[in-house]
């Protein structure tokens, strides 16, 4: 049985179908009836609902499990937290194997929800269990809050500079490099980066998303602090607007660059392109 935490949020949810594609049997932990509707009709049929931080939701969704799959909320300011009450329950409960959703470059400091996710790595090393951890790039599906700007005006929006380079990856190649890691007893004490492609520029992302709109799309910075107050008026709370805006300045000054050889070595072939997944998305979206 394979607990994955997190379960009600796309990275999650992915993981979910990839684990129902391979035939695996998956238990989901959400903390919503919504996402709990949500995963059932992925194919779930055991489902823990409610928080994370309540011991006897923990307990029970852990107990039985052969192997976690933790992913914390994108942003959390709770990471390390709910890390610690999560590796509490996998040593007290026996829990043979623990698979990590991190990130890609934890050790950046200059990006909290990075940093943060380095001190949950470090807690691995010290915590005694069979541990894997996955460290994903940024994903593809990011570009699609634009889609519809990209669509209507040809223009990509992003909040750093058009030559900013950003490594990206597909989040159905996560999905399937983290099941194929789940279902395998293989990975005791790896570390892999998942990372889809070679460092973009943000003009190369709207090029490349042109291509399949057959039109002229345009990358076009804004400012830190527009985009924080679009994000302000859209009601995203303090901590996920301050904590994206130290991302976007990291990117800013130094790309957020990683190399696609782990990740094609684990699925054993290519990662998707991004020329790829935009010509999925046009098609998805016609």
């Amino acid at each position: 049985m394979i607990l994955v935490t997190g379960a009600g949020g796309k990275t999650g949810k992915a993981v979910l179908k990839a684990l129902v594609a391979s035939g695996a049997r998956a238990r989901a932990l959400v903390r919503s009836s919504a996402q709990e509707a949500d995963v059932k009709a992925i194919g779930i049929s055991e489902v823990t609902t409610g928080a994370i931080e309540d011991a006897g939701t923990l307990a029970h969704a852990v107990q039985g499990a052969d192997v976690i799959y933790h992913i914390c909320p994108n942003v959390s300011p709770h990471e390390v937290a709910f890390a610690k009450v999560v590796v509490a329950a996998a040593i007290d409960l026996g829990v043979p194997r623990f698979v990590y959703h991190s990130v890609l470059h934890p050790q950046i400091e200059a990006m909290p929800h990075h940093w943060n996710k380095l001190r949950v790595e470090e807690m691995l090393f010290s915590s005694g269990l069979d541990f894997t951890i996955l460290q994903p790039s940024a994903y593809m599906q990011n570009s699609l809050a634009e889609w519809y700007r990209m669509k209507r005006d040809g223009v990509f929006r992003v909040p750093y500079p058009v030559e900013t380079r950003l490594s990206l990856v597909d989040l159905d190649d996560v999905a399937e490099a983290a099941a194929l890691v789940l279902t395998s007893g293989d990975h005791s004490g790896a570390t892999y980066e998942l990372v889809g492609t070679p460092p973009l520029s943000q003009i190369e992302i709207a090029n490349t998303f042109g291509q399949v709109l057959n039109k002229i799309v345009r990358a076009e910075a804004e400012t830190v602090e527009a985009w924080e107050q679009r994000a302000h008026r859209t009601g995203m709370d303090d901590h996920s607007r301050e904590t994206l805006t130290k991302m976007f300045r990291a990117y800013a000054r130094d790309g957020f660059r990683g190399n696609p050889n782990v990740l094609g070595w684990l699925l054993g072939r290519s990662p998707t392109s991004l020329a790829a997944f935009a010509a999925r998305t046009a098609t998805a979206q016609a």
